[in-house]
């Protein structure tokens, strides 16, 4: 049996607080946890029984931390562990976070992808929005869901139409604005297309 010798609050964090064992630091705690136990300076308590508060602890810090980071804009399953892992968090903490992430839907990757895909459809081609997505991990079945209902050729059309406003339609300016629209992830034939689309308005006018 030890005995907690002090329980300070630390300086940099007042939601956590320092527990020294026997006279020598031995963990932080939120300061919740603390109270929710009942710990005290002089109480006595196994070291086996703090390292199980420390754990809990943890993982309510954990997904505290993970609550913050979603709060600035949706994330991904990967990004949120990725963000963990670099605050030092252990595996077993970010899998038990994940799982209750997914538990209260505030980590859903398929909605994720359908919101950005939805979003960066109105600007760019389906493959540099599949590419984007593979590389925040979202698997590849979800990707193909989001972008099941995309229309590329009317988005081609516009940014084309934006890329070229204020440009003369000579060969050399198309060539590149064909580039432009393989750049934004728009395939071979949607972006032939779109350049096709222009020249019937150029015709027309």
């Amino acid at each position: 049996m030890a005995v907690i010798t002090a329980i300070t609050v630390q300086k940099n964090d007042r939601n956590r607080c320092n527990i020294e064992l026997d006279g020598r630091f031995y963990c932080g705690l939120e300061r919740v946890t603390v109270l929710s136990h009942r710990l005290a300076a002089g109480q006595e308590i196994t070291p086996e029984r703090l390292a199980a508060i420390q754990a809990e602890s943890e993982r309510q810090t954990a997904f505290d931390r993970a609550l913050d980071i979603l709060s600035y804009s949706a994330k991904t399953e990967r990004e949120v562990r990725e963000r963990l892992e670099k605050k030092g968090f252990l595996g077993d903490t970010i899998d038990e976070t994940v799982r209750k992430l997914k538990g209260y839907g505030y980590l859903d990757d398929a909605a994720y992808a359908r919101a950005y895909a939805e979003s960066a459809g109105k600007k760019k081609g389906s493959r540099l929005i599949e590419a984007e997505l593979k590389r925040k991990g979202v698997a590849e079945e979800e990707i193909r869901a989001a972008l099941a209902e995309s229309d590329e050729s009317q988005t081609a059309a516009e940014v084309l139409r934006k890329y070229m406003r204020a440009k003369t339609p000579d060969k050399a300016t198309l060539r590149r604005a064909f580039s432009y629209l393989l750049s934004k992830g728009f395939d071979y034939d949607t972006a032939h297309d779109a350049l096709a689309g222009l020249a019937d308005e150029d015709r027309d006018d």
